[in-house]
């Protein structure tokens, strides 16, 4: 394609709005559910959306620059679904400290080669059923609040599936939209609560405690490599690009630790999302397709300004709403989860250890169960591998 073609045509601004609709509306939910479990106050649930979407913005637009490809960045569903499951609660400041540990971890990747490679072989069964085994719950509140509204659940979930049918990318939009229609059908809302009219920025000052650093920050950077970091570079090669890891992993990572102090639990490669813009549908030049995550920047920028009473807006909803919603958010990434724990015959029974032992709950020593599960799973692999060997030596 000529070098002459605009840089912003109408398909690269389209594109990069039509990512930030997707990916913040879908996800906005779990954001909320993931600080409040962890003790957020209300002030510092709007710190922690804001730092997501400058953290976003920043750290996508620079390395798009740099790399003159669409690097678009996210934070975690699956992080989000981690945290708002956990079952420890160690205290936001613990917390703090654990997305700071985890972004730590991620730079490290990103700056020692070896890491990285070594960050590549765990077995992608083994990470998957953790990463199921912790979107298992949420995708059960749906059905448990059926039991207690089988109109709501039942709705959401019939939207959900029509949607999906005739409007994939916009399904999650959809199923939010009808779930704001219940809730003021039913005169539930309480509008926008008390809180600052513009996004803001609040530092909460960490605290590193053992247990949430093992149990928070450890299963948090391995599922925000697993399920967003690896893809979202499968996703830029499947384009034609040829990302290096290493500089992508460090920038990300640089602006998830810049802004982890203010709440921000991941910032990594979108997966999702990320296939809006490196289309050719973005751009007709591969070139400069960084343009469609450019406005995917600015998108972001601009929502960072009013964070504060969006999130307000979120926490006034109904618990069984929130849940519901949650549910159905998650609903497809629990069915990848699934599937890449058949994918491979032979890791497939520890897997299935890792996804039992993090569904339940298993805690111990303070620390919750997607640590345990992983234990568990490499165990039962260790065990596996070494009586094929003793078999194979007879």
């Amino acid at each position: 394609m000529s070098s002459r073609a605009p840089l912003f045509p109408l398909s690269a601004v389209s594109a990069g709005i039509v990512a930030v609709l997707v990916g913040f509306g879908s996800t906005i939910v779990l954001v909320v559910q993931a600080h409040q479990a962890m003790g957020a106050t209300s002030l510092q649930i709007a710190s922690g959306a804001t730092a997501l979407c400058i953290g976003m913005a920043i750290g996508g637009a620079a390395l798009s620059l740099w790399l003159r490809m669409p690097i678009v960045l996210a934070w975690s569903s699956a992080g989000a679904a981690l945290l708002g499951s956990s079952d420890i609660h160690p205290g936001y400041p613990a917390a703090i400290g654990a997305f700071i540990f985890a972004a730590a971890l991620m730079l490290l990747v990103g700056l020692i080669p070896v890491l990285g490679r070594l960050a590549t072989r765990i077995p992608a069964a083994i990470a998957a059923a953790m990463l199921a085994g912790v979107l298992l719950p949420f995708c059960l509140q749906l059905f448990h609040v059926m039991e207690r509204d089988l109109t709501l659940g039942g709705i959401l979930l019939a939207v959900f599936i029509i949607a999906r049918l005739r409007f994939a990318s916009f399904a999650l939009l959809i199923v939010l939209a009808a779930a704001f229609i219940v809730v003021a059908a039913r005169g539930q809302g309480d509008g926008i609560a008390e809180g600052p009219l513009f996004g803001t920025l609040h530092f909460t000052a960490p605290a590193f405690e053992v247990q949430a650093l093992i149990g928070l920050g450890l299963p948090l950077f391995l599922v925000t490599l697993v399920s967003q970091n690896l893809p979202g570079l499968a996703i830029l090669r499947a384009s034609g690009y040829a990302p290096p890891p290493g500089p992508i992993l460090i920038g990300s990572a640089a602006s998830w630790l810049a802004f982890a102090p203010f709440g921000a639990f991941t910032v990594n490669l979108a997966a999702i999302t990320a296939a809006i813009c490196t289309g050719p549908e973005a751009h007709p030049d591969p070139s400069r397709r960084y343009a469609a995550a450019l406005v995917y920047a600015m998108g972001y920028a601009v929502l960072a300004l009013f964070t504060a009473p969006i999130v307000n807006l979120f926490a006034t909803l109904p618990p069984d709403t929130v849940a519901a919603i949650a549910g159905v958010a998650l609903l497809l990434p629990l069915a990848n989860a699934l599937g890449g724990i058949f994918a491979e015959p032979g890791p497939r029974e520890p897997a299935l250890v890792t996804f039992a032992a993090t569904a339940s709950g298993f805690a111990l020593f303070g620390i919750g169960s997607a640590f345990w599960g992983l234990v568990a799973g490499f165990l039962a692999l260790a065990a596996q591998h070494l009586l094929r060997r003793n078999e194979a030596g007879k």
